[in-house]
């Protein structure tokens, strides 16, 4: 049985790209303990030596145009060719491309660092050593990795977007340990983790990693 997680994810961003890239705008400057994790994160990939940074499921953009802006040389990668789009035109001196983050079009040890925020939570369990797999294949020795996901024992279903059309998505919501298991397992170290709104509905975190050197 093949998965379809893949092109129901795809299909649905494409559809609800504008709605999607609307939601985030102006995100960042509301949520100080992501604007902070960020921060962090371009501050050791500039201790790690600098270059190119991958965002991983970038969507709209925002968050490698944030990067831009902290003097990180980061680029975005999507599954979405809609949400590309959008980048591209809000981010026209950045670098976007089409891909996935089950196979990534990206030579081995060829990135300085490698964010993943709130991208894999369409990713289902039995897929996600692989992604982490990936992500340690093309991220350097001793690079830095940032994940960012829903905290949770349970999957929510999604089937209308912003712009109220129907998409068909599921995102998965995680325990930090869950998610640290499985990067400890790709070879990668927990350097930090950060649990984000702990008393509210729908709390998040952040794990900051490292691939072996």
């Amino acid at each position: 049985m093949p998965d379809t997680w893949l092109s129901d994810t795809r299909s649905s961003y494409d559809t609800d790209a504008s709605g999607y890239a609307e939601k985030v705008r102006g995100l960042l400057g509301e949520r100080p303990y992501l604007r902070a994790s960020l921060a962090l994160f371009a501050e050791l990939v500039h201790g790690a030596g600098g270059g190119p940074v991958a965002d991983v499921g970038c969507g709209p953009g925002y968050v490698t145009g944030h990067l831009h802006d902290l003097g990180v040389d980061a680029f975005g990668i999507d599954i979405s060719p809609e949400m590309i789009a959008i980048a591209r035109r809000d981010y026209p001196d950045l670098r976007f491309e089409v891909g996935t983050m089950t196979d990534l079009n990206l030579v081995d040890d060829s990135v300085a660092g490698v964010l993943a925020f709130w991208s894999v939570i369409h990713v289902p369990d039995h897929a996600m050593p692989g992604v982490f797999e990936q992500f340690r294949r093309v991220l350097r020795p001793g690079g830095p990795l940032l994940v960012g996901f829903h905290v949770g024992d349970e999957t929510r279903h999604t089937s209308e977007g912003y712009t109220g059309r129907p998409i068909n998505v599921d995102s998965h919501h995680r325990r930090p340990s869950k998610i640290a298991g499985w990067l400890r397992e790709a070879g990668f170290t927990i350097e930090a983790e950060l649990v984000i709104g702990p008393d509210e509905d729908g709390p998040g975190a952040v794990i900051f990693a490292r691939s072996h050197a």
